[in-house]
């Protein structure tokens, strides 16, 4: 048994009442259909995606743009169903005792109100919420590296510490990346966090919009450092192709996308390219012809994870596949003992290019490099598909000699 609002006189009565005891109205024949709100009571809009609370109720609208635009308040709560959030608001506009926020009235009392701490709450105090339910109330252990990542994101970040995070728009996040004078991994870490904290955020119905999914890192990576595979190391890669997601390693490695591309990549069967790219506007979209020694590896991968009813692509989990398959053929390790990487597969690409003469113009066009302030290039360079492909059938492959 629950408490629940009349309708008609907004009396608090219970929901096992046939009829409100103080005005008489039969609460069993209200009918089903969604009862419209009076009007200057406010709104009720259904949000989108899977939510266990889909109905945001807001009140009604007193502030417009400079274009006449009306501007939303903050939700006073999110609810399971409409008639939960239509009883809020007859309850927020009730003559109920409220505490003022500088923003908006919240009804106190009422178990599905959010509470004004999360109205006023900082960009601080939420990391703070964040930080503490990701990393010391999760049941998945998270490293030292992970908690260091997100502190130091959080230090670059000062500019938002005290800003109500409810108020904060994509551009006041890309001001705080633009203005970062760090590397492009810090920028990363940066970026990370904010999603991060978006996504807690809305999971508990403190915000609406994410923010965050809009926000870019506007300069080239520069932490993009790596060894190539040694002449050896491929031929052990190309006698064993036959085991298990070493045709995948092979397949980075003579395409040279990042690991992160494959995840949206596009495959043209008949056409045999790759097409697609990440990080920056010359690399995202670009066609790389396949080598015929990997057209079936190609082709394998296009059934496993872009196909209608495949499994889907995720990258961390090819990272640890591509360890796997180190470890067991023993090329872990570099020559000069470092410690192979994925991102080592598009430098070993970029070394075959040169080591097999592909020309320079056709390398930067595979690997999707920025031309720079070479504008002639930038502007008039082009190549063809079967240009690309004839370069790219340059490099000799161990076990087709």
């Amino acid at each position: 048994m629950a408490l629940i609002l009349c309708p008609e006189c907004t009396h608090t009565i219970s929901n096992a009442a046939d009829f409100c005891p103080n005005c008489g109205y039969p609460l069993k024949s209200v009918p089903q259909k969604r009862r419209k709100l009076p009007n200057g009571s406010g709104s009720i809009k259904h949000l989108s995606g899977r939510r266990s609370r889909e109905w945001a109720a807001y009140p009604h609208v007193t502030q417009f743009s400079p274009n006449g635009s009306p501007i939303l308040a903050p939700a006073i709560g999110y609810f399971k169903t409409y008639e939960e959030a239509y009883q809020a608001l007859i309850l927020y506009n009730a003559a109920i005792p409220t505490v003022r926020t500088p923003d908006v009235m919240i009804p106190t009392g009422f178990p599905s109100a959010p509470s004004s701490k999360y109205l006023n709450i900082t960009f601080a105090e939420l990391y703070e919420l964040y930080y503490y339910s990701k990393f010391n109330n999760s049941k998945k252990k998270l490293s030292r590296a992970s908690t260091y990542s997100s502190k130091a994101a959080f230090n670059n970040c000062k500019a938002l510490h005290d800003r109500k995070f409810l108020e904060l728009r994509k551009a006041d996040l890309q001001e705080v990346v633009d203005n970062c004078p760090l590397k492009h991994s810090s920028l990363e870490l940066i970026v990370t966090l904010f999603k991060g904290m978006y996504a807690y955020a809305i999971q508990n119905d403190m915000i609406e919009k994410d923010y965050s999914k809009y926000v870019t890192i506007n300069i080239v990576d520069d932490d993009e450092n790596g060894v190539p595979f040694s002449q050896t190391a491929l031929e052990t890669l190309w006698k064993n192709r036959r085991l298990k997601n070493v045709d995948m390693v092979l397949l980075m490695i003579y395409t040279g996308f990042r690991i992160s591309a494959y995840k949206n990549i596009r495959y043209d069967r008949e056409g045999q390219y790759f097409q697609g790219g990440v990080k920056t506007a010359s690399a995202k979209n670009r066609i790389v012809p396949l080598h015929p020694a990997i057209q079936g590896f190609a082709r394998s991968f296009f059934k496993r994870f872009l196909s209608e009813g495949s499994e889907r692509f995720q990258p961390h989990k090819c990272r640890k596949e591509f360890y796997k398959v180190l470890d067991t053929l023993n090329l872990t390790y570099s020559d000069s003992g470092t410690k192979h990487t994925p991102h080592d597969c598009r430098h070993t690409f970029s070394w075959l290019c040169d080591k097999y003469k592909v020309d320079e113009l056709s390398k930067h066009l595979l690997m999707g490099h920025s031309l720079g302030n070479d504008i002639e290039r930038s502007v008039y360079g082009h190549r063809t598909l079967e240009e690309l492909r004839t370069e790219i059938e340059k490099i000799e492959v161990p076990c087709c000699r």
